[in-house]
């Protein structure tokens, strides 16, 4: 059964039972993840900083310069241009990590990276690395080192992109029509990826499984890219595939599945919207930790979100012997 099916889109869970569980050297990811911090244990946590103030020091970006030729310099190219991974300098880094804290990017370094050995740094190496990129990057150095703390890491941020680096829009003239229906995209995109999220409540992504073998077992969404990506990494994808696909609910001329028009232009449904964008980029932040109580207590905002939606719009009251669940008063409030 579809997690998705049980309960407006609610899954079931053992609050009892939670476990908790993490080839580019900076990798592909890096450049899609969005966050970043650390410093000193000399400063106290509420102190917001940036990293303009000198929060790390010229020893510790030796160090991380050493570790990054060894670990990094592959795919990031030695001056952190770029080549098989994103760059980690200039106004194409900050369009990401721009206004974000250092924090999220000390864990994400050594939670996720090298990509094809991740989880092998420690913390204080990721705070190395992170120092070279601030030193490259043509940050200021200061007396003391970048440190470890989270509850410090969060106080210092990058300074805000460049406006040239911000996302521009499509041409006013490119136009994509819907192809298929609300139920079509639900089922095709929005659901499997919701139940590779929803697994993770019994199932840890960190942990060994067999290849999926074409032919000797059903298909399964919640194995997807068994033998060919981490579990972790299937996770980060059905995360990114919520937050991406969720505004092609938006999409003018769609259609339910029962004909009616999907209602794109009313406040609730793009509220509903955002809501689900919101969540696939939550559970993407906790799938970058590689803890898997944290994506099981995001599941629940994944689950609510759907929730919100589905008891206004899909669960319809006064269904029939041919119709139980109602559907044709979908799509309407």
């Amino acid at each position: 059964m579809s997690w998705l099916s049980n309960r407006y889109g609610r899954p079931t869970k053992d609050r009892t039972r939670g476990t908790v569980a993490g080839r580019c050297a900076l990798g592909a990811a890096l450049f899609t993840y969005v966050l970043v911090g650390s410093w000193s244990l000399t400063v106290h946590a509420g102190q917001a900083r940036t990293v303009r103030d000198g929060v790390y020091s010229n020893a510790q970006a030796a160090r991380g310069q050493t570790l990054f030729k060894e670990r990094c310099v592959l795919c990031h190219a030695e001056n952190l241009k770029g080549g098989l991974g994103p760059p980690l300098v200039g106004d194409e880094f900050l369009s990401v990590w721009g206004n974000q804290p250092l924090s999220d990017l000390v864990t994400k370094i050594q939670k996720t990276m090298p990509q094809n050995d991740p989880g092998k740094l420690t913390m204080q190496e990721s705070a190395d690395l992170v120092a070279h990129i601030l030193a490259v990057g043509k940050y200021p150095a200061g007396s003391t080192d970048l440190g470890t703390d989270e509850a410090v890491l969060k106080q210092i941020k990058f300074p805000a992109p460049p406006a040239s680096a911000m996302p521009r829009t499509a041409g006013a003239g490119a136009t994509f029509p819907a192809v298929g229906n609300m139920a079509q995209v639900m089922r095709g995109i929005l659901f499997p990826s919701s139940n590779i999220i929803f697994n993770v409540q019994a199932q840890d992504p960190g942990a060994p499984k067999a290849a999926y073998e074409q032919g000797k077992a059903a298909f399964s969404w919640a194995d997807w890219g068994a033998g060919i990506y981490s579990g972790w990494e299937v996770v980060d994808y059905a995360a990114i595939a919520l937050a991406e696909s969720a505004p092609l609910l938006l999409t003018p001329g769609r259609r339910c599945e029962n004909g009616k028009p999907v209602p794109v232009q009313r406040e609730d449904w793009i509220k509903f919207t955002q809501g689900l964008v919101d969540a696939g980029k939550a559970a993407y932040k906790a799938s970058q930790t590689r803890n898997q109580m944290a994506v099981d207590e995001v599941s629940s905002v994944v689950a609510d979100a759907c929730l919100a939606c589905h008891e206004v719009y899909r669960d319809k009251p006064g269904g029939t012997t041919a119709d139980p669940s109602n559907k044709a008063a979908r799509c309407v409030p």
